[in-house]
C-alpha cells in the first residue's frame, strides 16, 4: 500500500521558515517522481514543485527562488524547504507521488503575524 505521511506544517510570521517531510512508503522511492502541491481555502489545487529520480526539479513561478524541493532516497523522504513564507502561502500542503496521484494528509501551513 502507498504511504505518503507529512510533517512539518505550523504557524508561522511573514518571512519566516518551515520545512515540510513526507515519509513514503509501499513503492519504490528511488524510482518515482515525487511533488509537492497545496491547497488554499477556497482555491483550486496548485502545483508546486516536482522532482524527478535523477533529482532534476522544477518550480512553480509563485515559489520559485523561496523554496526547495529535496529528496533522501536513503530515507524514502522527500523535503520542502520553504524560505520567505508570505501570507498568501497559507494552505494545507501535500506531497504527491506524479504517476500514482497518491497524496498525503496534508499538513496546515498558516503565515501570519
Amino acid at each position: 500500500e502507498v504511504q505518503l505521511v507529512e510533517s512539518g506544517g505550523g504557524l508561522v510570521q511573514p518571512g519566516g521558515s518551515l520545512r515540510l517531510s513526507c515519509a513514503a512508503s509501499g513503492f519504490t522511492f528511488s524510482g518515482a517522481a515525487m511533488s509537492w502541491v497545496r491547497q488554499a481555502p477556497g482555491k483550486k489545487l496548485e502545483w508546486l514543485s516536482t522532482i524527478n529520480p535523477g533529482g532534476f526539479r522544477v518550480y512553480a513561478d509563485s515559489v520559485k527562488g523561496r523554496f526547495t524541493i529535496a529528496r533522501d532516497d536513503t530515507k524514502n523522504t522527500l523535503y520542502l524547504q520553504m524560505n520567505s513564507l508570505k501570507p498568501d502561502d497559507t494552505a494545507v500542503y501535500y506531497c504527491r507521488h506524479v504517476l500514482l496521484g497518491t497524496r498525503g494528509q496534508g499538513p496546515q501551513v498558516t503565515v501570519s503575524s
